[in-house]
């Protein structure tokens, strides 16, 4: 399909350029929830923030196109699911029960 966008006028362009907004929306979010499946709620994950170290902590919540990490000192973080790596287990028990999500951190 081939738009010669010479020929169409101001509103016509205008309303062009709406739905390629909408539709580069929609294929971000649809990549976004992709690399979200791959991490489950209550998994321990780590990411690396500009100018800081390496951050660990639990994924606690799915959002629209973040995911929601609580970290072992209680900070949250909405974080971008392509940031997030699997973080190596450690001796904390995670435990799962329906929305709630419980962190022992003795283990």
């Amino acid at each position: 399909m081939k738009i010669d966008i010479d020929k169409l006028t101001e509103k016509e362009l205008i309303d062009l350029n709406h739905k390629i907004v909408e539709r580069l929306k929609f294929l971000e979010s649809m990549r976004a929830h992709a690399e979200m499946l791959e991490f489950s709620v209550g998994e321990k994950v780590c990411f690396h923030p500009p100018g800081r170290g390496e951050v660990v902590g639990v994924l606690v919540k799915y959002n629209k196109k973040t995911v929601t990490v609580l970290t072992e000192e209680g900070q949250k973080w909405n974080v971008s699911p392509h940031l997030l790596e699997k973080a190596k287990e450690s001796k904390r028990k995670v435990k799962k029960s329906g929305n709630v999500i419980e962190i022992n951190p003795k283990g």
